[in-house]
């Protein structure tokens, strides 16, 4: 096929897969709403420990100790505070954080004891952690989603020439300490390994629990299969001429609406009507009947969002229409 043929079809088979991994994930995301590790360690280093009911501090939501790692303030600590207002708290060993950083161009923040209530993950102060869920990591899903896809339109899971590279240089690659000390290069047989250090990237630099990658991995593989066949189906003609022209069967409108919805069609009979928040719960269920092409729903006070409308045609048992609506 030529360059342009082969960009179009890349591309439409990759963003796909890309937009049915967002669709996905942020719907587990928003069902779970799960929290992420700088509220949770922050959350259980305010509480205390949990290892020993007869030290100090104790709380079975608190942090468990963890030698080298996860320990009390003890007095004389560098830590305790000029009162020793921090004796009995947690601290814990790991990156300091953007407040030792003045010039990110030649400050280097480092690993020390800190107060496990100031813990940072390993990012810049300005984009600390995404303000959504945790659960599932995007990172998981869309980078396998595309690392499937990209084996199967090559038709290789190696990258060309049986390694791909990326090359980190000395003290300029890092935006918000200067790092890393030494040049080195990250290589990848397969997509796959790309995807999966994608992964654990999350979880190194303190975004994402380890129970946030592998489901959001398994999920990111079916999705990179389904949407590759589903671009075969365009690119072969094999998707019909029913399932392209189903929105067309039907029209909902206005959009955004208000007080009521108009239903156009030329098919007649009982069609029935359903109405979904976005979070899957059914809002309206209710049959109409389409004799002079339309009908109007009367809608009941909802809150401003989005809404799903779903329309199927009784006699035929055909779905006639799906779409997205706004409050």
């Amino acid at each position: 096929m030529s360059d342009l043929e082969w960009d179009v079809k890349s591309y439409l088979t990759l963003g796909g897969a890309m937009h049915d991994s967002a669709v996905n994930i942020w719907g587990i995301k928003g069902y779970y709403d799960y929290i992420r590790p700088i509220s949770a360690i922050r959350y259980m280093a305010g509480k205390g420990q949990s290892s020993d009911a007869g030290l100090i501090n104790y709380d079975p939501h608190g942090l468990p100790l963890i030698p080298g790692a996860i320990e009390l303030i003890e007095n004389n600590d560098p830590l305790a505070g000029v009162s020793a207002e921090h004796v009995g708290k947690i601290k814990i060993k790991a990156w300091k954080g953007p407040d030792f950083i003045s010039d990110p161009q030649t400050d280097v923040a480092g690993v020390d004891w800190i107060l496990g209530t100031r813990w940072w993950p390993y990012q810049r102060a300005s984009f600390v952690t995404p303000p959504f869920a945790g659960y599932l990591s995007g990172h998981s899903a869309f980078s396998r989603a595309a690392s499937e896809v990209l084996a199967l339109l090559t038709g290789d899971e190696f990258f060309p020439g049986g390694m791909g590279t990326f090359e980190i240089p000395q003290n300029t690659f890092l935006a918000f300490e200067q790092g890393p000390s030494e040049a080195f290069t990250l290589q990848w047989a397969t997509y796959k390994d790309a995807s999966d250090q994608t992964s654990l990237s999350r979880i190194w630099g303190g975004i994402h629990p380890p129970i946030d990658d592998i489901r959001g991995r398994i999920i990111g593989k079916k999705i990179g299969l389904e949407a590759f066949n589903m671009a075969l189906n365009y690119f072969n003609g094999t998707l019909s001429i029913e399932e392209n022209s189903i929105g067309d069967v039907a029209k909902v409108y206005p959009n955004p609406f208000s007080s009521h919805l108009r239903v156009t069609t030329d098919m007649q009979g009982k069609i029935d009507f359903v109405l979904l928040g976005i979070d899957g719960k059914q809002i309206i269920n209710k049959s109409l009947y389409i004799l002079s092409k339309s009908a109007v729903i009367e809608m009941p006070a909802i809150a401003p969002g989005i809404y799903f409308a779903k329309l199927k045609h009784v006699e035929s048992g055909k779905s006639i229409i799906k779409r997205m609506l706004r409050q």
